[in-house]
């Protein structure tokens, strides 16, 4: 399913680029879960690709697992922080 929000689509071409997945980015629904059954069954190892990916791509930290359990659901949680991340990085300092 193709997003028509270019960040999800970029998130989307991160994953497969950065996993080596057997789907292609357009076959990756905006909410299909990442990790466990049902979704793209991603496992701890793809989790570590996935945050060092982010971070050098967005300068996205994820510095905890409880972090990275609400972030890394799918691809809308992973756009919202990428955004909330973005706004802060353009809030001008006091």
């Amino acid at each position: 399913m193709e997003s028509s929000d270019p960040l999800k689509a970029e998130i989307k071409q991160l994953l497969v680029a950065n996993l080596m997945l057997q789907v292609s980015a357009d076959q990756i629904g905006d909410e299909t879960l990442l990790f466990g059954p049902g979704g793209l069954g991603l496992d701890s190892v793809d989790a570590l690709q996935v945050v060092v990916a982010l971070d050098k791509d967005y300068g996205l930290k994820i510095p905890d697992p409880a972090t990275a359990k609400r972030v890394l659901q799918n691809v809308s949680t992973i756009a919202v922080a990428v955004a909330e991340r973005r706004t802060v990085e353009t809030e001008p300092r006091r």
